[in-house]
């Protein structure tokens, strides 16, 4: 018992990856001042976040139509997002959707390190570096975070409840680049080593569209990956 087709989309860009430019860290206390302070779920999206989501919202509506069910972390730069892309839906086809919002897809928690320069995580913690090479980006955990492998476990709880909940429906997830990484680990049953890092060029972008479609009996398989429909703004690593 499968859904019939499983869209997730990544968020639109947030205030906090605008501020980051791709790093795992801020550059310095300039680069994060904009967002200092602010907890990861209530990080919001950039105008040109709105942009993009709208944008893919259009696109999403003529490729899929209406879905049954509509699930998002519950942080707000998915929220926004959520909001952007069903406001290209009529009033009527928005009341056939229900919109949730789930725990189990949030974000990879980062620990101590959330709002540290380069400079300060590394003097705060000087053996991550080797520590991070030694385990590898799935099974590291950040210093009161979350390792990848962590948030696989909740993941698979989230498609196991839909894959109950919504046999032969269509389903849309908006969700964080971290998740994704997990919801693919599951659903496309990547070993170890696939996981240790994305590909080069293979980052999720900013409401990166990625399909996986079933007939009910079959696993769902992967359609497309990353498929990114707006025009506006910048297409940024990170949460």
């Amino acid at each position: 018992m499968k859904p019939s087709r499983l869209v997730i989309v990544r968020h639109a860009e947030s205030t906090r990856n605008h501020a980051k430019q791709g790093s795992v860290y801020f550059a310095d206390d300039a680069a994060r001042r904009v967002v200092r302070g602010t907890p990861d779920h209530l990080i919001p999206l950039t105008d040109d976040g709105l942009k993009q989501a709208e944008q893919t919202g259009a696109a999403v509506r003529d490729r899929f139509g209406v879905f049954d069910a509509v699930y998002h972390s519950g942080y707000t730069r998915t929220i926004q997002t959520a909001e952007g892309i069903l406001a290209a839906y009529s009033p009527e086809e928005r009341d056939r959707m229900p919109v949730r919002a789930d725990l189990y897809i949030r974000e990879r928690d980062p620990g101590y390190t959330y709002d540290m320069t380069t400079d300060e995580a590394e003097a705060a913690f000087p053996w991550m570096a080797e520590y991070w090479r030694t385990f590898g980006g799935f099974f590291a955990r950040p210093p009161g975070g979350e390792s990848l492998a962590d948030v696989v476990a909740r993941v698979n709880t989230f498609l196991q409840a839909i894959e109950r909940a919504h046999h032969g429906e269509k389903v849309l997830v908006v969700t964080h680049g971290g998740t994704i990484r997990c919801l693919r680990f599951a659903l496309e049953h990547w070993d170890y080593t696939r996981a240790l890092r994305w590909p080069e060029g293979q980052e999720p972008a900013n409401c990166g569209v990625t399909t996986y479609e079933s007939d009910g009996r079959d696993p769902l398989a992967l359609v497309d990956y990353n498929q990114v429909y707006w025009t506006v703004g910048s297409a940024d690593d990170g949460a």
